[in-house]
This record gives C-alpha cells, sequence and structure tokens, in this order.
C-alpha cells in the first residue's frame, strides 16, 4: 500500500461518525447517514485533493455495513478492522472519546498499512443470511427461557392443564417454534439462491455432525469459503486451535486454545463434534484412540472440532461430498 500518502480514521457510533486526517490532524462529525457519507467524502477530497489516502474504521456491525456498502459502491478505498487489534495496538490510553477514538484508528491504519488488506462488504445475500442467523438465535433463546418457565410453572401447580399462565406459555412457545421454522426455511431458499453457495451448503451436509445452522454459519463467516485460505486459519478465528504457551526455562506449558475467538462458532462446533462421535464410526474410533492416549475428553472433543473443520475445507476444495472411507476397509 506505497501510493497512499495520507489515512482517514472513523470512528462509528449508532448516529454519529467522527473522521480524523492522520497527517493533517483535523477532526470533523458527520451523520452516519448517506449524506453524511457524502459530506466525509468532500471534506476529505478538499484537503487530500490529489493525495492517494484510505478510510480505516472498526468493524462494528450494523452501524458500519452502510458505511461499508457505500465505500464499496463509489469504489474508495477501506480498511474495516477488528476493534480488538486496534485497542491492542494502542498502548496505554487515558481517556476515550470518539474523537480520540478515531485519531487513534488513524495512527493504527497508517503504521500497519503494509500490513493491512483492503476491505469489501460481503455479498448482500451473505448479509441476510447473516441477520437471520442472529434473530434466530435470539428466538431459540426466548424459546428456551419460555420452556423453563413453563416447566417451573407446572411442578409448582396442581393443574397445570388449567392454569391460564401455562397455556399461554404453551402458545407462546409454540409460535416461536413456528417463526424459527419459518426463519430456516427462508435461510435454505436464500442459500440455495446462489450456485456456489448451493453447492457448498450440499458438500457441508454431506458430513455427519453437520447440519442446517453449522452449514449456514460456515458459509457466512467465511465469505462462502473465500475469506480463508486454510482451515487451520478459520479454526483459529473460531477459538478452538491450540498454541503454544512457553518463556525461557521455567515456564512451559501445554498447548491450549485462546480464549479470543468466535464463541457461538465454538459452541455449534462443540455440538457437532459430540453428535459426530455418536454417529460418525471414524470420529468416535478418533474420540476413543485420543482418550486411549491419556488426553483429557476437552482435549479430545476439541481434536475433533478441529477434524470438522479440515474435513469441511476439504470437501469444499475438492467439490466432491464427504465419503467414510472405513465402510469401504477390508
Amino acid at each position: 500500500m506505497e501510493k497512499y500518502e495520507d489515512v482517514v480514521g472513523i470512528d462509528v457510533s449508532k448516529l454519529t461518525i467522527d473522521a480524523h486526517l492522520y497527517k493533517r490532524g483535523l477532526h470533523r462529525l458527520f451523520s452516519n447517514t448517506y449524506k453524511g457519507y457524502v459530506a466525509l467524502v468532500k471534506w476529505t477530497e478538499q484537503h487530500l485533493k490529489e493525495v492517494g489516502y484510505f478510510f480505516c474504521f472498526e468493524d462494528t456491525g450494523h452501524y458500519s455495513t452502510n458505511l461499508a456498502v457505500f465505500m464499496s459502491e463509489n469504489a474508495i478505498d477501506y480498511i474495516e478492522e477488528n476493534p480488538l487489534a486496534i485497542k491492542r495496538s494502542s498502548g496505554i490510553v487515558r481517556g476515550k472519546t470518539d474523537r480520540l477514538d478515531a485519531a487513534m484508528i488513524a495512527r493504527y491504519a497508517w503504521i500497519h498499512k503494509e500490513e493491512l488488506k483492503l476491505s469489501s462488504p460481503k455479498e448482500t445475500y451473505l448479509q441476510e443470511l447473516g441477520r437471520l442467523l442472529a434473530f434466530r438465535e435470539q428466538l431459540v433463546r426466548d424459546r428456551t427461557g419460555k420452556t423453563s418457565t413453563l416447566k417451573e410453572a407446572q411442578n409448582l401447580l396442581n393443574s397445570p392443564s388449567t392454569d391460564l399462565c401455562c397455556k399461554t406459555i404453551e402458545k407462546t412457545i409454540h409460535y416461536l417454534t413456528k417463526q424459527i421454522h419459518t426463519i430456516e426455511q427462508r435461510m435454505i431458499v436464500l442459500v440455495k439462491e446462489h450456485k456456489t453457495s448451493q453447492r457448498n451448503y450440499d458438500l457441508l451436509n454431506s458430513m455427519k455432525g453437520v447440519g442446517l445452522i453449522l452449514s449456514c454459519q460456515l458459509i457466512y463467516h467465511t465469505d462462502n469459503f473465500k475469506r480463508f485460505e486454510s482451515w487451520r486459519q478459520f479454526s483459529s478465528y473460531c477459538g478452538v486451535a491450540p498454541f503454544g504457551y512457553q518463556s525461557g526455562t521455567s515456564i512451559k506449558r501445554r498447548n491450549r486454545v485462546h480464549h479470543i475467538g468466535d464463541r457461538k462458532m465454538k459452541t455449534l462446533l462443540t455440538l457437532a463434534s459430540v453428535s459426530a462421535i455418536q454417529c460418525d464410526s471414524e470420529l468416535k474410533l478418533y474420540y476413543q484412540r485420543k482418550l486411549e492416549e491419556g488426553k483429557p475428553k476437552m482435549v479430545a472433543l476439541n481434536n475433533v472440532r478441529n477434524k470438522i473443520l479440515a474435513r469441511a475445507f476439504s470437501v469444499i476444495k475438492r467439490g466432491t461430498p464427504y465419503v467414510e472411507i472405513q465402510q469401504f476397509a477390508a
């Protein structure tokens, strides 16, 4: 990224965006709307004119999505970075304001410009898929809470079948279940509307332990398997890749997974691995072999999680469904 001579750091909030020109040391506040984005570009061009520059802002979910889409549609160079990476590279910071955050983001982008890569927004159908997955998760949590409330009420009442509260809760649970089913059907339609995502979805579902939700989450988080070059990179992203811990000769611990990672993906992979060792003979033998080697159960289960990711990336790369080799063994 040698062609750039300046960077614009942006702190994105719900209603406003703070912009900071790194080398000029200028700051200005804009609204987090289309008009604000247009004003931001005009203001930047007034001060930088023919100087090459790029924008950098944190990935703040829904708040930054419209800004990323605007810059992509107008062919503007930008980088959407992980907020934690910016925070941990900032050193000791005293005080916090949106203006200071914008300056901190600009400084980070300029210092690390040789390492950073330009961003591009997810495709429209992937953005919708992400929203559906998030909303489904919220509905499942609501249904789980209502189910617990219903069981508690039934244990306390002598005639729960005639109690109005129990009947109301049962109707709510039934309604939530219908809504969850509707969202899942929309997810299937959305994935199958695109040739590549349908192909990847079918390939992922050829594996035991991988169902609708995990397949859709894999497609969403990997940008339909374009974002990560290998399953090891994605394993690190999910927080299931083990790392060493050593310092000098006195500190040397066994490899452990790091707490930083996508917790939802980690949970889904755990559920998939538990299911897989019950219905997949190969993974069951693999899991038992790890236990016989003396590994703790969670370590062996983590090995299965990585095995599932390795299989997922392999079937996508080959373009052929997963085949259980053991059934062909003599």
